[in-house]
């Protein structure tokens, strides 16, 4: 994983395995590797990957057992809630983004729509 500078190691790691969780690569109820594990694939300091499980444990997103090691949550109301949370937050920049250069509404709905019919990402 290629980490971003401006931004906080421990958050990417967090947006990283919420990433995993949504597109169920981890399934509810799974353990997750060890923190140990997962400095180790990630290169960073164990620490830096204590405070990311932390944190998506304070979300609910990860319980840990103490003796066990720690799970992907069985709530699937709050994975779905995940989802559609980070859905609606990266269409939003996109849009926002896109406004930004002076897009109409209509123009963006077109190119959409022709995408998601066709697959098509450039018109030439």
């Amino acid at each position: 994983m290629k980490f971003n500078d401006n931004i906080p190691i421990y958050l990417q790691i967090m947006e990283e395995i919420q990433r995993l969780i949504i597109n169920d690569t981890y399934h509810c109820k799974e353990k997750i590797p060890t923190v140990r594990e997962l400095a180790v694939s990630y290169g960073v300091n164990p620490n830096t990957v204590q405070r990311a499980l932390s944190e998506l444990e304070r979300k609910g997103l990860l319980i840990s057992e103490r003796t066990s090691g720690r799970f992907v949550t069985d709530d699937e109301e709050l994975i779905r809630k995940l989802k559609t949370d980070v859905m609606k937050d990266k269409v939003n920049k996109f849009i926002q983004e896109i406004y930004e250069y002076g897009f109409k509404p209509e123009e963006l709905l077109d190119e959409l729509k022709e995408i998601l019919e066709h697959g098509n990402t450039s018109r030439s």
